[in-house]
């Protein structure tokens, strides 16, 4: 009960978060230059046009009003009405969100499958040669672009190779039907297993740099306890020790990056998205900024929001996990 009663706790916690995301958000929205009226009618509206359109949607009405207005809706889970697509927010939403937390998914399972191992090995080896192309590869890694690593990928692997797509990425739950030249399920999977590899690995290099990076120092940290050094006078094998006895307590400092590293992998899909032509959230809210389109973007940012705090609650849980030491009990 008393983690239930924390996860309880974090979730009150954060719902001044979510409130201060709508109310920058609306403010900063508000103050774009631009019409967006003009966007959707053209440079020369007429007078009636732009007058009703105001009214459709509520910008004929005073600040306040509109952003107590959307507060409202947002409790009922109302997000509005797309103005440059004519449909409920939450529609496109749910329409791209699965897109991207596919995306999300597949860089951070990328990053985590390689890091940790990378880590492990580099802080056994310290200063030996696999330690230094492990640092190597992390320092270019955290120093390169996202968007240049996926340019890249596309040239070699796409154009020049002609091994991956690049572009059109297919949904593992597609129909076949749907899918050129699949007629199984299986061939589905593997057609957007091949889809996801270049995206995966653009947004996840970033993720996996910085994990490598942590794994490592906590790893030679944990080496070095006593503890460790005590095991080792009893001629416990170096192997066994890693295993049974470093890894576990050496995961928490990645656990915590981990979920840090959410808003930056958040925003990275942006650039992947852009860069792969690929119809998720970061396409989605650029569309919406390029066409002031005040619902949508509002609509989008509280999305990624969200994801950002359930993504810290569930690191926050996360430690009861690996570490026995931690306790949820208040009275503790």
């Amino acid at each position: 009960m008393s983690r239930l009663r924390y996860t309880i706790n974090r979730l009150l916690q954060s719902i001044p978060v979510v409130l201060g995301i709508i109310t920058i958000t609306f403010l900063l929205t508000d103050a774009i230059p631009g019409d967006p009226v003009q966007i959707m009618l053209g440079p020369s509206p007429s007078a009636q046009q732009a007058a009703a359109i105001r009214a459709k949607f509520g910008l004929d009405q005073p600040l306040h009003i509109r952003y107590l207005n959307y507060l409202l809706d947002v409790v009922r889970g109302d997000l509005g009405t797309s103005l440059y697509y004519g449909v409920p927010v939450t529609e496109k939403i749910m329409e791209r969100l699965p897109v991207t937390l596919l995306l999300l998914v597949s860089s951070f399972a990328f990053a985590l499958v390689t890091a940790v191992p990378l880590g492990i090995v580099s802080a056994k080896r310290r200063n030996k040669p696999t330690d230094h192309v492990s640092r190597v590869v992390a320092l270019l890694g955290v120093s390169t672009p996202s968007f240049w690593i996926g340019l890249m990928l596309i040239i070699v692997f796409a154009f020049q190779l002609n091994l991956l797509p690049a572009t059109n990425l297919v949904m593992p739950w597609a129909s076949p039907a749907s899918v050129e030249g699949a007629e199984t399920r299986l061939d589905v999977v593997v057609t957007a297993v091949e889809h996801l590899i270049l995206p995966t690995i653009t947004l996840g290099t970033l993720q996996m740099a910085a994990f490598t990076r942590i794994e490592r120092s906590s790893m030679l940290e944990v080496l070095n306890q006593e503890y460790v050094k005590l095991a080792r006078a009893y001629g416990v094998k170096e192997s066994t020790i890693v295993r049974k006895h470093a890894f576990r307590n050496a995961q928490l400092p990645l656990i915590t990056i981990v979920g840090l590293q959410l808003t930056q992998a958040l925003g990275g899909a942006v650039l992947t998205e852009t860069v792969f032509s690929i119809n998720g959230m970061g396409r989605l809210i650029i569309t919406a900024i390029q066409n002031q389109d005040f619902q949508l973007v509002m609509g989008t940012t509280l999305m990624f929001g969200l994801v950002f705090v359930i993504g810290v609650i569930i690191t926050d849980l996360s430690y009861a996990y690996v570490d026995p030491r931690v306790s949820f009990d208040e009275s503790e």
